[in-house]
């Protein structure tokens, strides 16, 4: 529940932090606004769930667990272009960055909220290899092909199923042949899991499109290519997954 989907140009040390789109005008999809405007789009919302113990609270203390599933997947260094879809409360990126390959590596994180991408700019270490870069998931501007992995982090259950097609259609298409996509998100606990009685009324008022990684697996929105390429991985009794689709 902390991803969001950012322009301006931002140096740090000798690295882009940030690209120029001159003249780029993009809207904030209605889902952000009518459903989570109290997690990303208020202007106290950063204030707020920016906090290590909060995020990892709300995670049920799975933070670290679910952050390094995903960093051990992706690599101890990662060469080539790494793409990070949607910002994150807490430590993630930072962590990622410090595994981009000195010699040829670069990360791209791409969100649609300014506000998101400037408070991740201040997370990020100077010098960091890293581009920010302001984009709708949904309708990423960037080549086909252009990067060797990309990473989902509890992004796909906040977005509605037209925008969650829509996104993994856009990253499958950016990531190259023999390319990997991971994905941490929720999933349907196991019967016995006390969660799954409790959490459930909770993410139903709070987050209306999370109950959908419920009743469908992250295949069901795979492009057709993808849908025979994934592998995936339970934590925490089943209320969390990691997903890996090989391009």
């Amino acid at each position: 529940m902390f991803p969001s989907v950012v322009a301006g140009a931002i140096s740090i040390g000798d690295h882009p932090i940030a690209e120029c789109q001159p003249g780029l005008n993009i809207k904030i999809p209605h889902y952000l606004n009518a459903h989570y405007w109290w997690a990303y789009v208020h202007p106290r919302a950063v204030w707020f769930f920016e906090r290590q113990w909060l995020v990892n609270l709300i995670l049920w203390g799975n933070f670290a667990r679910l952050r390094n599933a995903a960093m051990a997947e992706l690599g101890d260094v990662l060469p080539g272009t790494t793409l990070q879809v949607a910002c994150v409360y807490g430590d993630l990126t930072g962590k990622l960055i410090g595994r981009v390959s000195a010699d040829d590596g670069r990360m791209d994180i791409v969100d649609v909220l300014p506000m998101q991408l400037e408070n991740l700019r201040h997370k990020l270490p100077l010098g960091a290899p890293a581009r920010l870069l302001t984009m709708d998931s949904a309708d990423l501007s960037l080549p086909d092909a252009s990067y060797d992995r990309a990473l989902l982090f509890f992004l796909l259950h906040e977005q509605p199923r037209l925008h969650r097609e829509r996104t993994l259609s856009e990253v499958f298409r950016v990531v190259r042949p023999g390319g990997k996509i991971v994905i941490v998100d929720y999933a349907l606990p196991r019967w016995w899991h006390p969660l799954r009685y409790l959490w459930r009324p909770l993410l139903a008022a709070l987050e209306p499109f999370a109950l959908d990684l419920w009743r469908h697996e992250i295949a069901h929105w795979l492009p057709a290519a993808a849908r025979t390429r994934w592998r995936k991985q339970s934590f925490f009794g089943g209320l969390y997954q990691k997903v890996v689709i090989t391009r």
